[in-house]
């Protein structure tokens, strides 16, 4: 770990109060962890509040997409991690989570897509550019979606015509609980309408509207027997942290992971548990989670930082740079620190 001792750093460093920790409506241990009161309880103990990014005013909130904020631990897609680490943000990879949350491609029910090959052709969603790269998932993710279902087929994204749509604006992170009650998904409008033939859909709320919309499953990418072609923003997921906070208050963030690995321990042993905060966390019924979120998923939390997510990490970094979401390449081994998860780990055994 750096030896920069908290004398070099700056005040505001030194004198961290509140932990930042931002989590997406998806399935992750550090959101269990907070949804138990274990995140709340220990800092407490520690002497530091802790916030949820999502829940903070814009001018704290906007940083879920920049990383530009010391005392924040990000766990969410990679896609706003890497464009920012590639933008300059100093942050460490700390982590690294895989859960296979629900990426399908959509079609209309009378739709004859029902496989791979079946897209050649087919006019596809392609979600518009954002303000900035960093914000512009939808697009990275469709398009990540529909290269990994051709890929089985031998087929590649010049084997189907693309549909831009234009790109609702990006909801500012602390404003996202208001909004999940009623998320909008244009894509789902332009399938309805005949406009486009397939859809890339990810997670239990976008399913979930899916399903009530007419619309079906044509091809369920979780399927799919390599990981490789399920690479997208959520998987996998990076655990970020600001170089400063791992730098002046390490023990901040081993915590952070500690509480991490203890929730994923308790995931792994109470499945309804997990769903009822699923529920409230992703902002659709039971019914959406049961879609998105296959048995077992429940047992997969645990972060690590090994060779094949870290791979997997690497393929997406790729993807990212070759269709333009990066500013500028970086060494991604460098990025890493696995330090802090080590000794995470090492705690966790130590009391079991």
């Amino acid at each position: 770990m750096p030896t920069t001792t908290p004398a070099t750093l700056p005040s505001t460093v030194q004198s961290v109060d509140t932990l930042w920790f931002t989590r997406c409506p998806v399935p992750t241990a550090s959101g269990l962890a907070h949804a138990l009161g274990w995140l709340a309880g220990r800092y407490a103990d520690l002497g530091v509040d802790i916030g949820v990014l999502q829940d903070a005013p814009l001018e704290i909130a906007r940083h879920h997409y920049d990383h530009d904020l010391v005392g924040l631990i990000r766990e969410g897609g990679n896609v706003p991690a890497i464009a920012a680490r590639a933008e300059g943000a100093r942050t460490r990879l700390i982590g690294l989570t895989w859960i296979d949350e629900g990426q399908s491609i959509v079609v209309r029910g009378d739709s004859a897509i029902d496989s791979p090959a079946a897209l050649r052709g087919a006019r596809i969603a392609v979600p518009g550019w954002a303000a900035t790269r960093d914000t512009s998932m939808a697009r990275a993710m469709a398009l990540h979606g529909f290269k990994g279902a051709l890929g089985v087929a031998g087929l590649s994204l010049d084997d189907v015509e693309f549909v831009e749509l234009p790109l609702d604006p990006v909801v500012p992170p602390g404003r996202v609980r208001a909004e999940l009650a009623a998320p909008r998904f244009p894509e789902l409008d332009a399938l309805a309408a005949g406009r486009v033939d397939a859809v890339y859909a990810k997670g239990a709320a976008a399913l979930e509207e899916a399903r009530l919309r007419g619309a079906v499953v044509g091809i369920d990418l979780d399927a799919l027997p390599a990981r490789r072609s399920r690479v997208n923003n959520g998987t996998p997921r990076p655990i970020t942290v600001h170089e400063d906070l791992l730098r002046s208050r390490p023990e901040l963030v081993v915590e952070f992971l500690v509480q991490s690995l203890r929730a994923a321990d308790w995931a792994a042993g109470d499945l309804e548990g997990v769903r009822e905060v699923l529920a409230a966390e992703t902002g659709s019924g039971a019914d959406g989670v049961l879609l998105a979120y296959r048995d077992g998923f429940h047992r997969t939390l645990h972060p690590t930082l090994d060779d094949e997510r870290v791979g997997l990490l690497r393929i997406q970094k790729a993807f990212l740079q070759r269709h333009g979401f990066l500013s500028a390449d970086f060494d991604l081994d460098s990025w890493i620190d696995p330090d802090p998860l080590r000794l995470a780990y090492e705690r966790v055994s130590r009391r079991d």
